[in-house]
């Protein structure tokens, strides 16, 4: 027996920040105080709070550290781990009511932590995803017992259905209705498939449930194989996430080696397996037909539906696929009852959420909330709201294939019909939150170059529509856009939602609606005024110089690039005075006069 855990982030956020030499230098401190047999530490996958790592918490108290490093592991293991005194330099405290200094904080205690609610998040940050005994601790494993032994298929199927669980990878549909289809045709062969193909930029909810939690997974695909008559899984997982596949490869070894798949699992003769295969990057593979493709081992297309995979998927068997989240969801709903799923979230989209918090937030993370959150409260109150007292101006969700949501619906709660109803959608589960900074144009722009460079090329809408609205765009932040070009973008952005083959082309053009009907006054200004009121796109900026303000120091001059700032003189009324100007056709544009002037002497229009 430990009397104490010492609990270490071992996901990728953390990782990148130096977690491993924290774990390493903590194992040695507590080596050469004799402490071993006493202090366990235990690697585990993400908290949450990634902008605060690395992160260390230790039980049975619970105190929570951020930012540790090395240096700072000596002073932890004398202080707290030997005379039970918090190192509260260390400790988070934000958002926590501290009624007398010293008092312990714990993760809970927290804005960030108080008001969500982990169901699909429930083990990560708190097991050792390298330890199926770990996750068997937490009642894993359990629900494939009990479908196994007391539930017919159609039992698990209306289980489903009467949870309400929709698919967490973007379109929202029935997760139970799914498995119904497949499981109503009859064939020789059945596959169950894992989309872990993340690949919206800013989202890695799906990286951090496989590095904290992948029995999860496993357990989930294997209750569906029972349910729909499958013995083949296949995890579809980026490449780019080292982690996460070195731990679905542990995973699967130890759910093997325990009996808990291959061959007769748990002795009820019921036999399945699940393989890994790695894709190399490409967007469109998280389409479902598309992964299916790349699996059999060809290019990333998506297929004409119908036929739809729960006929004709993988092999051209009857298939399902579910995301991450999606499948981390299932083992809860059939331990704890539908009912108690369906209890959370709004009337017609139950349970909770998982976000990543990026963009322009104080708290960049993970977060897990109950379907119909406010919008308002996920940015203020969790994530700590905007930083350098800016204003909020948008938040976009669904990422490339989502729209952007502005301030006016700031109170919006967060389900899948409100999303879409104001142009957004809930997609996979990214949120990047803008501030008064972005420029709204260039922001389309952004998601549009990605969609563009992802298309697969298969259908002309997709392959040719794209490039064509990139162009208007392009032409827009450039200055050299026409109250025209804002139609045809429109018109064509309905004609390619209409005729796209797949989810990435018909969702390509969200971005550019959604900033043409919230944020129409921005393209304007760029195409009559020839200006970027957020002073973003290049072509329409120039640098200009307060000479009341300006000393003439030359520091801005000094640094300047491209050798575009001279010194002058200025004549104020009674006496002349040293300044300078900027030749705005040598100006690069790159701000570097603007942020080494310390009289605030030189502005951006």
């Amino acid at each position: 027996m430990y009397r104490s855990h010492v609990l270490i982030c071992g996901g990728t956020g953390c990782t990148s920040s130096g977690s491993a030499s924290v774990r390493e230098k903590l194992a040695a401190e507590l080596k050469a105080k004799g402490l071993e047999d006493e202090i366990k530490i235990v690697q585990t996958g993400c908290f949450g709070l990634c902008a605060l790592g690395p992160v260390m918490i230790v039980y049975p108290e619970g105190t929570f550290y951020s930012r540790v490093t090395p240096e700072d592991v000596p002073e932890i293991v004398e202080e707290h781990l030997l005379k039970g005194r918090i190192v509260t330099r260390l400790e988070y405290k934000e958002g926590a009511e501290i009624t007398e200094p010293g008092t312990n904080v714990s993760l809970n205690d927290t804005n960030f932590y108080k008001s969500q609610l982990r169901v699909a998040l429930r083990n990560c940050g708190v097991i050792n995803p390298e330890n199926i005994d770990e996750y068997i601790a937490r009642d894993g494993y359990m629900a494939l017992g009990k479908v196994l032994t007391e539930m017919t298929p159609n039992d698990v199927i209306q289980t489903l259905l009467d949870s309400g669980l929709r698919g967490r990878g973007g379109a929202g549909f029935p997760t139970g209705l799914k498995w119904k289809f497949a499981k109503a045709y009859d064939n020789d062969q059945k596959y169950v498939c894992c989309n872990a193909d993340e690949g919206d930029p800013g989202a890695f909810m799906d990286r951090s449930v496989l590095e904290g939690d992948p029995h999860v997974v496993l357990e989930a695909m294997t209750i569906a194989g029972y349910t729909i008559g499958a013995s083949q899984g296949y995890i579809y997982v980026r490449a780019e996430y080292p982690i996460a596949v070195k731990r679905l490869q542990i995973a699967i070894a130890q759910a093997r080696e325990y009996g808990l798949l291959g061959d007769n699992i748990l002795g009820t003769g019921f036999k399945f397996d699940i393989g890994l295969r790695l894709g190399a990057g490409a967007f469109v593979c998280g389409e479902e037909t598309a992964l299916m493709t790349s699996i059999e081992g060809n290019r990333g297309e998506p297929r004409p539906r119908p036929p739809f995979p729960a006929e004709k998927g993988l092999f051209q068997k009857p298939s399902i696929l579910n995301n991450v989240e999606t499948w981390a969801n299932i083992p809860q709903i059939i331990l704890k009852g539908p009912e108690w799923f369906a209890s959370m979230g709004t009337e017609k989209s139950k349970g909770t959420k998982v976000f990543a918090l990026g963009g322009k937030i104080t708290h960049t993370g993970l977060v897990e909330i109950p379907m119909g959150t406010p919008l308002r409260k996920v940015i203020e109150e969790i994530g700590g709201g905007i930083p350098n007292g800016k204003k909020f101006k948008a938040a976009q969700t669904g990422g490339p294939s989502g729209g952007c949501i502005p301030a006016e619906h700031f109170d919006v709660p967060i389900d899948y019909d409100n999303l879409i109803a104001i142009g957004s959608m809930m997609g996979s589960g990214g949120l990047i939150v803008m501030d008064e900074d972005n420029c709204m144009v260039d922001i389309a722009k952004f998601f549009l170059q990605f969609t563009v460079d992802e298309s697969c090329g298969k259908c002309t809408p997709c392959r040719i529509g794209t490039k064509r609205l990139l162009e208007m765009l392009e032409k827009i932040t450039k200055g050299q856009g026409t109250l025209e070009d804002l139609d045809k973008m429109e018109e064509l952005c309905y004609y390619i939602k209409a005729n796209a083959l797949c989810g990435l082309g018909q969702t390509a053009p969200n971005p550019v609606l959604s900033t043409l009907r919230y944020f129409r006054d921005e393209y304007i200004a760029h195409v009559v005024d020839k200006r970027c009121p957020a002073g973003v796109c290049k072509d329409l900026l120039k640098f200009v110089v307060d000479k009341e303000k300006c000393i003439g120091c030359g520091l801005c001059m000094r640094n300047c690039p491209a050798n575009a700032i001279t010194r002058t003189d200025y004549v104020a009324p009674g006496h002349k005075l040293a300044s300078v100007e900027i030749d705005s056709a040598k100006c690069v544009k790159c701000g570097v006069c603007k942020s080494n002037c310390k009289f605030k002497a030189i502005s951006k229009q």
